[in-house]
């Protein structure tokens, strides 16, 4: 198996890190499609191997934050009814996935998942480096460049999720 058999588009790294509990982490059922395995296989080699993923690495979402994570976003990935909410892996949990799952495409695939990390913590990095910028910018300038600065900070500010729209349908009136 080459490098580019396993490549992986980052934007379909990227769009499955969530941040829950003040953690970035990814879900177990994204996880297992990535490494090409079942949900349960992927759970049961954990389980196998508990000691390797202490509660900073891994914890099983609630009930309440499953729901939530659901209505914020529609896909049809989420497997109609389950048994069991998913698992949420930190950075560190989805390092140590790859010395439990034994196969080529779990390390590969993990290259790409740490290098997805490490781009958003660059990313977090440069926006805060910018932000404190900005405010010693706006201390030194007067305020005739007040909405220069606004403007700038809700550029910098990232986008509200979308919310799901209902679609209606009024029933015909006649005149």
């Amino acid at each position: 198996m080459t490098d580019k058999q396993t490549a992986i588009p980052l934007e379909r790294i990227d769009s499955r890190i969530f941040l829950i509990r003040g953690q970035k982490v990814m879900l177990s059922t994204h996880l297992a499609e990535l490494y090409e395995v079942e949900p349960r296989a992927l759970v049961q080699a954990v389980k196998r191997n508990s000691e390797r993923f202490p509660e900073d690495f891994m914890f099983q979402l609630n009930n309440d934050e499953f729901a939530n994570l659901k209505s914020q976003i529609v896909t049809s990935s989420w497997g109609g009814l389950r048994r069991a909410v998913p698992y949420a892996f930190t950075e560190q949990g989805v390092a140590m996935l790859s010395s439990v799952l034994h196969s080529r495409r779990a390390v590969l695939v993990n290259i790409e998942i740490m290098r997805a990390f490490v781009r958003l913590r660059q990313m977090l990095a440069s926006n805060t480096g910018l932000a404190r910028k900005l405010a010693a910018l706006e201390k030194k300038y007067d305020t005739q460049f007040k909405v220069v600065f606004d403007a700038i900070r809700e550029l910098m500010t990232p986008p509200e999720p979308k919310k799901k729209r209902s679609i209606s349908f009024a029933p015909w009136k006649e005149k």
